[in-house]
């Protein structure tokens, strides 16, 4: 049975390689291990976790573009990564890539796709 719908940010919150949302992602360390951001006009998310190390990307709370809004960026030690796969490009992971996580863009907001590992599973017992 489907998990209930989780709403991470409503979609005029992701400006195109702005600031994005952090959310909470239990499967990656919980608090903040997730976030989202718009990329050529599509909503990404990915576990904000850099392959290298283990720490989070972003430089200020929501902050994962470099400064030309191209590319996601490791405050920790500067690899690059492409907002279209997670594939890191450039620095220390290179070859590595960035957890997706799967979303969709439905009534103006940005939702988690399929099942939510973060919900409480339905108690309603299979037959």
């Amino acid at each position: 049975m489907a998990g209930r719908e989780r709403v991470i940010c409503e979609s005029a919150a992701l400006a195109e390689g702005g600031a994005g949302v952090r959310f909470d992602w239990p499967p990656a360390g919980g608090p903040g291990r997730g976030f989202v951001v718009r990329h050529d006009g599509v909503a990404r998310a990915f576990a904000n976790r850099c392959p290298h190390q283990g720490t989070e990307l972003d430089w200020q709370p929501g902050e994962f573009f470099e400064e030309t809004g191209l590319y996601l960026i490791c405050a920790t030690h500067g690899a690059l990564f492409e907002p279209e796969s997670g594939s890191c490009i450039a620095g220390p992971c290179r070859g590595a890539r960035l957890e997706a996580i799967a979303v969709e863009e439905r009534e103006g907001r940005i939702v988690i796709a399929g099942d939510d590992p973060a919900s409480p599973p339905d108690p309603t017992p299979s037959p």
